[in-house]
């Protein structure tokens, strides 16, 4: 059987579905990927037995056929050819594959199709259409802070809530928590998925930056994913996700609103003069200014700043670990951002001062207990 395709079309689609493919799997024939011909269309399949990525292309083919082809040294040879038509031509009874370009031949020894997973299909489930744009911006807001603790292995995906006329993504690892919610999209039903962190993020590299639409079906243990020429299915983690809305301190009388590229930029600078361990920075709020200090005791290594505020409430002190502080400020986008306190042993809420219209972005952060060096 045979099959001629462009070099740089094929490598593209192959690099677009290589994250799937880890190093050590399982089952041995997951180092490969499942090549289906049928019709004039070469259909590719990337699995890990959790995660699965299938994308499609036309080629030139008479015939249908299946092989599994090893994708480590089937990348290396397309990424270092230049972009020309290549044949394939696959022997099904020796599971040997030969590639003809205009340079040379090159053979490589594939596997029996059967021996790989079957892919899940979704059954009976009503679709949601997300843009593109507004998936991508969900993940981004969200990814950084999921969990990598595998001993809960709920907060090592993010919760997608489907509900009449919004969605809400919630990323937590015990010391933050994300809350992104867009109200321009309605899923018409109400439901809790955990997308594993790896699925999101093989979904974000993969959607186009041009605009396109989604499709999202899920049942009972996967998620299903597909826009243009691109499916992923993914199992969904299978666990209780914490009552999150329970650990979102309501009232919070002490308001801080200030320029967020400022702040940033000031936590940046001090956190180099914080103890290495625990990245410590004190936030001291008083009348129209903010203080922002650290030390690190065992190199004898100090530095503040002072920068200019608005802020409403009692005099206070709280520490926060300043590499989390800094990731979030980084995934706000608004020049302003508002932190909201109660108390020094309470979670802080950081939020952007002027919010876009479809969404809601929320960032917890926990406070850390300050040496009292002052």
């Amino acid at each position: 059987m045979k099959f001629i395709v462009s070099s740089s079309a094929l490598l593209k689609q192959l690099q677009s579905i290589n994250g799937v493919v880890t190093n050590n799997p399982v089952v041995p024939i997951l180092e490969n990927f499942l090549f289906e011909i049928e019709d004039g269309k070469l259909t590719i399949t990337a699995s890990d037995l959790e995660t699965s990525m299938i994308t499609e292309l036309p080629v030139e083919a008479r015939e249908s056929g299946r092989i599994a082809a090893p994708a480590r040294i089937l990348l290396d040879t397309l990424k270092n050819l230049p972009d020309q038509p290549v044949t394939f031509t696959l022997d099904e009874e020796t599971y040997t594959i030969e590639i003809a370009s205009a340079n040379g031949r090159y053979k490589l020894a594939g596997e029996n199709a059967t021996d790989f997973p079957r892919v899940p299909v979704v059954k009976g489930s009503s679709p949601i259409e997300i843009p593109s744009s507004s998936l991508q911006r969900a993940i981004n807001k969200t990814i950084f802070a999921v969990s990598t603790d595998e001993l809960r292995p709920a907060m090592t995906g993010i919760l997608v809530q489907l509900a009449d006329a919004q969605v809400t993504f919630v990323a937590t690892d015990g010391h933050r928590l994300l809350r992104y919610r867009r109200s321009d999209v309605g899923a018409g039903q109400t439901a809790n998925l955990i997308i594993p962190r790896k699925a999101f993020n093989l979904l974000k590299g993969a959607l186009p930056s041009e605009a396109t639409t989604v499709r999202v079906e899920f049942n009972n243990s996967n998620a299903f994913f597909s826009f243009n020429q691109m499916r992923l299915v993914c199992r969904l983690i299978d666990e209780r996700y914490p009552d999150y809305e329970n650990v979102i301190p309501v009232s919070n009388p002490n308001k801080l609103i200030i320029s967020r590229a400022e702040f940033l930029n000031s936590v940046k600078r001090i956190m180099i003069y914080s103890n290495k361990t625990t990245h410590q920075v004190r936030l001291r709020l008083a009348g129209s200014e903010l203080t922002i200090s650290a030390e690190d005791l065992d190199f004898s290594n100090e530095a503040n700043e002072r920068l200019a505020c608005q802020y409403e409430g009692e005099d206070m002190e709280i520490g926060f670990n300043a590499r989390f502080l800094a990731e979030m400020l980084s995934n706000i986008d608004s020049e302003e951002i508002t932190l909201e306190l109660s108390t020094p042993n309470r979670a802080g809420l950081l939020m952007p001062t002027v919010a876009d219209d479809n969404e809601s972005i929320l960032m917890l952060v926990m406070p850390v207990m300050l040496n009292n060096y002052v």
